[in-house]
């Protein structure tokens, strides 16, 4: 006896094909979606990047070298100036007003 897949294979492979071509027409618009934003992203990539390193700089500031090491040069300077107190006391008053003026 002849099984219907045999005697009508394009009926039998309709549904497979419908749910494969369902599936193609669902899937198709997020792709075209996702590669419209990936291209415009990659046109735009040294726009969005400045864009984000100046957001960066607004929170969270780079500091000059100056900036950086003034409280290590301070520090240093006032432990100059307290192991100058006994000997030189003009020396160790001199060095602690460079460090108050900066």
């Amino acid at each position: 006896m002849p099984s219907i897949a045999n005697t009508f294979p394009v009926q039998a492979i309709m549904p497979v094909a419908q749910i494969a071509a369902a599936t193609a027409i669902n899937v198709t618009p997020p792709l075209f979606g996702l590669g419209i934003l990936v291209t415009v992203l990659m046109m735009f990539k040294l726009l969005l990047t400045g864009l984000l390193r100046a957001l960066l700089n607004i929170f969270k500031p780079s500091y000059s070298f100056e900036e950086r090491t003034s409280p290590e040069h301070a520090r240093m300077l006032n432990r100059m100036a307290s192991e100058l107190e006994t000997s030189q006391p003009s020396t160790a008053a001199e060095l602690r007003l460079l460090v108050f003026r900066n």
